[in-house]
């Protein structure tokens, strides 16, 4: 499979990814102390599908263990894939959305780490930190640059701001399947040197930790904690690389 999209696919893409920043927009009405996150999610499939789009994650995974609802939601420890359910949301949770949607055979990718009601000023800077080292990958995507200048880009901020950027996980390729190649990593790696080149589609997505950088994946083979059960934040867009500054396709 080619990493470069052409004009019709970018096009395509560009329906799923607006799907994706919509919902996004749509549910933080939403986020309240007393919803239950399975509450979040039937709202997220029912929009989804009302646009005549499939949620991604519904049914993705391994065929003994596939993913069972349409977004992960995951609350303060939860670092990612948080799976829907009957846990409430209380003051001063962190709430990441992470969505997936798949419209004309291509999909978008995106999440977003929401306060619920007032948030202590700790959870408010990991949060600010986790979505400016977003944008700092980001402004390194330019055609020409390597995988390690988004890396090295998000490393820096994170850990210069006193943070474990998550290792185990991290941004991929994306289009025609909801993961594609390249993995794009957090932080700097000797062998993360692939070349960006312009058509290239990609999910950036740091997860940052207000301690360690260290994960836990619970029996359920989904939802992954932070080892030490602080908190975590998560925020993901789907972007384009072009000629120039790259193009946020799920803003």
């Amino acid at each position: 499979m080619s990493l470069i999209k052409t004009k019709e696919e970018i096009e395509l893409m560009r329906e799923s990814c607006k799907i994706v920043a919509d919902v996004l927009k749509y549910i933080k009405d939403f986020i309240l102390p007393g919803v239950t996150t399975k509450e979040l999610d039937s709202r997220i499939e029912d929009f989804i599908i009302s646009h005549e789009a499939y949620p991604a994650f519904k049914g993705y995974g391994p065929k003994k263990n596939k993913f069972p609802a349409s977004s992960c939601i995951s609350i303060n420890e939860v670092v990612v894939h948080g799976i829907p359910g009957q846990r409430i949301l209380t003051e001063g949770d962190i709430v990441s959305v992470d969505v997936g949607v798949k419209k004309n055979g291509y999909f978008g990718d995106s999440a977003y780490t929401f306060s619920v009601g007032k948030v202590s000023d700790k959870k408010k800077r990991l949060m600010r930190v986790t979505e400016e080292s977003l944008y700092r990958g980001i402004e390194m995507a330019l055609a020409g640059n390597t995988l390690n200048d988004i890396a090295g880009a998000i490393q820096n901020f994170v850990e210069g701001s006193g943070y474990g950027v998550v290792r185990s996980l991290c941004g991929h390729g994306i289009g025609k399947n909801l993961h594609e190649d390249p993995a794009v990593l957090n932080y700097y790696s000797s062998t993360n040197n692939m070349k960006l080149l312009r058509g290239m589609t990609l999910a950036i997505e740091p997860m940052v930790n207000y301690g360690t950088y260290a994960v836990v994946t619970l029996k359920d083979g989904w939802t992954t904690i932070t080892k030490d059960n602080e908190p975590s934040a998560h925020f993901e867009h789907t972007i384009l690389i072009t000629d120039a500054e790259p193009e946020i396709l799920t803003k």
